[in-house]
């Protein structure tokens, strides 16, 4: 089957982005926060950015677009029936069922990606108002959040805002339909759910070894969905330990891989304040077979009891104020083309400093991609990239990927 990945750093086989698309202007000053969106970003820039990133990735594994693969998958008719019959379940409406059935596979994609906006009657026009009768999907680009791997299965994440559901589904249907993403079988279907008090985001769930899971329990991921997805690896997969880290609810921290990510074996990025000194957050410990939940002191003696000695490595360096500027963007989040060889935004200097402190060699896109610096088998790397549309989105670069297949670091 060509779905596997079982850890955070393996080497990347096959990975799924999305590139974004005229969605993004949709969003505006006034609608944003609507959109979960703490500023608005430039289209042209934005996109630029995405290029770079996935010319980066391209030297390194097999990239599926996700706007292409959808309009492969809807050529088949069972698959497009699924898409339109939940679609319509989320936004209700008879003229808009029949507008969509009357598309071809390009133009429907455009629709749900885009969205559709609602023709305007005389007083709209009169007052410049406008709205959408399907609306478009400017976060979609952070792929990893609707769709996660874990070893051979699939989980389709359950979102915690409605303005995101049509992404789960999106990601259901090319889960359950497009031949280049057979897996052994959805395990959680959170495209079905679409209830926020029962949540689950792919930014919080981290599967570091093919039997230890990390998850967050964060505003986006509720404790009632993470019992459920620990009960399911438990059952279901090699999974024997599950690790929660307690999210603190605020807009800086949404999800784990936000101020939690591993880039080599023994290391991983961390926001200092929340995992070390008196400020660390809460850390539980479940372990397959056991009815009792654990607290451990902190996130490195949890994963120490799991045989995974990990060393901090922090975002922002030593001094609180860098500490909180970088991690405000996205300078904890990496994600691996293999052990030690991670891709970040470049803005983010201090973290830089202490990666290069740790071992790893900056490269810029530009150095890297032109072969004026050279990439060795073994070498520890970072691969800078610019980012300062993309991340006004509230992610990085694992937060815009969806790895499909990685091979195991740990065979």
């Amino acid at each position: 089957m060509p779905v596997h990945a079982s850890s955070e750093i393996g080497r990347l086989r096959s990975v799924l982005v999305h590139s974004p698309g005229p969605e993004l202007l949709a969003v505006t000053p006034s609608n944003r926060a609507d959109y979960l969106y703490d500023d608005i970003i430039d289209a042209e820039s934005a996109q630029r950015e995405h290029r770079r990133f996935i010319a980066i990735l391209e030297r390194f594994t097999k990239v599926y677009e996700l706007r292409a693969m959808l309009a492969d998958t809807v050529a088949n008719a069972e698959a497009r029936d699924l898409l339109i019959r939940e679609t319509m379940d989320i936004v209700p409406s008879e003229p808009l069922a029949r507008d969509i059935s009357e598309l071809d596979a390009t133009d429907l994609v455009r629709m749900l990606i885009e969205g559709k906006e609602e023709p305007p009657g005389p007083i709209a026009k009169a007052l410049n108002e406008y709205g959408y009768v399907l609306p478009p999907l400017p976060i979609l680009f952070f792929t990893r959040d609707s769709g996660m791997v874990a070893g051979d299965h699939v989980f389709v994440g359950s979102m915690r805002f409605a303005t995101r559901w049509t992404e789960a589904i999106i990601m259901k249907t090319l889960f359950t339909h497009h031949p280049l993403l057979a897996s052994a079988g959805i395990l959680y279907d959170g495209a079905s759910e679409r209830r926020v008090n029962y949540t689950l985001e792919g930014g919080d769930v981290h599967q570091l070894r093919r039997d230890l899971v990390v998850l967050g329990f964060s505003e986006r991921s509720s404790p009632a969905a993470i019992d459920q997805l620990a009960t399911i690896f438990f059952e279901r997969t090699p999974v024997r330990d599950v690790i929660v880290v307690v999210m603190p609810k605020e807009t800086t921290a949404i999800h784990l891989d936000m101020i939690f990510t591993q880039v080599d074996r023994e290391l991983c990025v961390v926001y200092p304040p929340h995992f070390i000194g008196a400020e660390r957050l809460p850390v539980l410990h479940w372990r397959r077979g056991e009815t009792t939940i654990h607290e451990r002191p902190s996130i490195f003696a949890a994963l120490a009891a799991c045989d995974m000695p990990v060393e901090p490595i922090f975002c922002g360096g030593e001094k609180r104020t860098v500490q909180e500027r970088e991690q405000w963007a996205s300078g904890c989040n990496f994600v691996a083309m293999r052990p030690g060889v991670i891709l970040s935004y470049h803005r983010n200097e201090a973290t830089l400093y202490q990666l290069e402190r740790m071992g790893f060699r900056v490269l810029s896109s530009t150095a890297f991609l032109s072969g004026e610096e050279r990439l060795p088998e073994g070498e520890r790397a970072v691969i800078t990239f610019e980012g300062a549309e993309l991340v006004r989105g509230g992610g990085g670069p694992r937060c815009m990927t969806c790895p499909i297949q990685r091979e195991d670091p740990w065979s």
